[in-house]
């Protein structure tokens, strides 16, 4: 998987991290949601560093913020990994 797809995906599963976040939330929500206004940036921010033309499901997928497919796409587009043993 070329590097920027690989950035892009850490920063969709760090967003999940901060909308898991119940606590955070809790504790603050104004700091919770700058948090999430953060992640969201740096995905917005990654996404012109993909490699040209954009899998058209990708771009469909993040022009209309639906993270959570985009990151399943990204996610079943990697090769396995080698199994330790």
């Amino acid at each position: 998987m070329h590097p920027a797809h690989l950035a892009l995906a850490e920063a969709l599963r760090e967003r999940l991290v901060v909308i898991a976040d119940r606590q955070g939330y809790d504790r603050d929500p104004s700091e919770h949601l700058q948090r999430l206004k953060g992640a969201s940036e740096k995905i917005v921010e990654l996404q012109s560093t993909l490699p040209q033309p954009i899998d058209p499901q990708l771009s469909h997928f993040l022009s209309r913020c639906s993270y959570d497919k985009a990151l399943a796409f990204l996610e079943s587009q990697a090769p396995p990994s080698p199994a330790h043993y």
